[in-house]
């Protein structure tokens, strides 16, 4: 079985090794969301010996900003910002791919200077009209243009974590009358139909879907719901599922002191669909990535908060598994 170190190959992109930096919103963008130079360099040193660095979220339309310093990518002015960007990443070896967002109800109304929308009318949110939705979906994908012109490798879409896609698929949140609201098929509607759209944007450039697998709630998302999603997925054209948590969050909890905290979905998921399975949760140490790999169980690992806090930690995992290999 190949493990951690070993080279995976996703469309005519190859990764170097299957170490994946997840999407961390750093609060070095500038208030307008446009990339700034300490932004270019957090990503660049940890990109030297990575193989796949995610960029964190960038919002594709003003309604869906969360922070007031959250990178965005929103119009053609930014472009050059994200072209830098690239660069950089690019200059260490490493390929480019940028996480695309809308935060919907969990927007923040001071920041945004309006009301959040969301898939349901609730207490500080307007619900979106159907006409609303294409419009949104258009938004994501030309916030995807400007990424793949800007020399990105791929796009994100973040469907976890309570994000807007994640509003739709989540029974939690979505009491839509519609035929985007009520049934395991109504709620996969609206991300599938933004699938469509960036697919349709960014030719055959890497797709990756972040997507909600379990919000551990007796009435929110099952795992059952996240592997039938996986498998549309898969059957619409994303060449990576990244499979996390829904409106538990990144990190629940309940679960903060168990290693590999997601990976019982992503396993579950990964035995349903061909395409690669990225596994993420309290993925600390080199050997626990690599083991998880090798089993089988994910064919790459996400290591957040320990590589935000060493930016070498991909070229320690290297020589700790070289000498033990």
């Amino acid at each position: 079985m190949a493990g951690l170190l070993d080279p995976l190959v996703v469309k005519d992109t190859t990764l170097r090794n299957r170490i994946v930096m997840p999407p961390m919103q750093s609060g070095r963008a500038s208030f307008e969301g446009e990339v700034t130079g300490k932004l270019i360099n957090f990503y660049v040193r940890r990109s030297a010996a990575l193989g796949l660095p995610i960029v964190e979220h960038a919002y594709v339309s003003a309604l869906g900003k969360i922070g007031p310093k959250q990178l965005g990518i929103y119009s053609d002015k930014l472009i050059s910002g994200f072209e830098k960007l690239a660069e950089g990443i690019h200059s260490v070896g490493a390929p480019a791919v940028v996480q695309i967002s809308h935060a919907g109800a969990v927007a923040n109304k001071k920041v945004i200077g309006a009301i959040p929308v969301g898939p349901c009318g609730r207490d500080k949110t307007r619900m979106l009209e159907k006409s609303e939705l294409y419009e949104l979906a258009e938004d994501y994908a030309l916030a995807a243009d400007r990424a793949v012109k800007a020399g990105f490798d791929g796009v994100e879409l973040h469907g976890a974590h309570g994000y807007l896609l994640n509003q739709f698929f989540t029974p939690l949140l979505n009491k839509r009358k519609d035929e985007f609201g009520g049934s395991l098929e109504n709620r996969m509607r609206f991300p599938l139909l933004v699938v469509d759209k960036v697919r349709r944007r960014i030719g055959d450039r890497l797709l990756l879907y972040r997507l909600g697998a379990d919000d551990l709630a007796p009435m929110g998302t099952q795992l059952d719901e996240a592997v039938v999603f996986a498998q549309r997925l898969e059957q619409t054209s994303v060449d990576i599922v990244d499979v996390s948590g829904g409106m538990c969050g990144s990190e629940p909890k309940q679960l903060q002191r168990i290693n590999g905290y997601f990976i019982p979905q992503a396993s579950a998921i990964k035995e349903t669909v061909k395409v690669p399975v990225i596994g993420v949760g309290r993925i600390k140490e080199a050997e626990f990535a690599d083991k998880l790999v090798r089993e089988g169980r994910v064919d790459l690992a996400a290591v957040g908060r320990a590589l935000w806090h060493d930016n070498l930690w991909p070229q320690k995992a290297i020589q700790i598994l070289q000498r033990t290999q």
